[in-house]
C-alpha cells in the first residue's frame, strides 16, 4: 500500500472529528481562556484551523522557516465567527488532503526541516511530519478545545468512543 493511501483514512477521520469540535465552540466565548498563560478559545481555534495547511506546505517545500531573516512569520488574526473558522478550516483540510493524495512514496520519504532564522530545529521525512506536525498536532489542540468546551458547559463530542455527553460517535 502506498504511504498516502495509508495516511488518508487517518487524516480524514481526525479532521472530520476536529470539525465537530470546532462547530461547537460558542462564538461569544472566543476571548475566554482557562488560565492567563493559556491561549484564548478563538486564538486556539484559529491555530487549529490553520494546522491542516501544514500538509500542503510540507509536500510543496522541503523546509519552513518560522523567522526568515530573523523576522517571525506573521500570524493570522483570530477568527471572529464560526462561519469564518469553518471556512478556513475546510479550505485548509481540502488543500492538505489533495497534497497528500497526490504524493508518491519517494516524496513522502524526502526530508523536511523546520527552521528558525535559518537554524534547523528538526528534520524528518515528510510522512513523519504529516503524522506528527499535522495530525498529532491537530489531535493535541483539539483535546485542549474539548477541555475548553467542558469548562464552559458545552457538550463534548464523542471522538474515539462515547463522551460523557454523547453515548456514541456521531450522536
Amino acid at each position: 500500500m502506498a504511504m498516502n493511501a495509508a495516511l488518508l483514512p487517518e487524516y480524514d477521520h481526525e479532521l472530520a472529528t476536529t470539525r465537530i469540535v470546532l462547530e461547537r465552540l460558542p462564538e461569544h466565548k472566543y476571548g475566554w481562556k482557562p488560565h492567563p498563560k493559556s491561549m484564548s478559545m478563538g486564538d486556539l481555534a484559529t491555530h487549529l484551523s490553520n494546522l491542516p495547511q501544514w500538509a500542503a506546505m510540507t509536500m510543496a517545500a522541503d523546509d519552513l522557516d518560522l523567522a526568515p531573516g530573523g523576522v517571525p512569520v506573521k500570524q493570522d488574526p483570530a477568527v471572529k465567527t464560526r462561519a469564518e473558522l469553518l471556512e478556513k478550516f475546510d479550505k485548509n483540510v481540502s488543500e492538505g488532503r489533495a497534497a497528500i493524495a497526490a504524493a508518491d512514496d519517494a516524496s513522502m520519504m524526502k526530508n523536511w526541516s523546520l527552521k528558525m532564522n535559518g537554524a534547523t530545529l528538526m528534520t524528518m521525512p515528510k510522512a513523519a511530519v504529516l503524522r506528527s506536525w499535522v495530525m498529532n498536532h491537530v489531535v493535541h489542540h483539539r483535546a485542549q478545545l474539548a477541555v475548553y468546551l467542558r469548562l464552559n458547559d458545552v457538550a463534548v463530542p464523542a471522538m474515539y468512543g462515547p463522551s460523557a455527553d454523547e453515548g456514541s460517535m456521531g450522536s
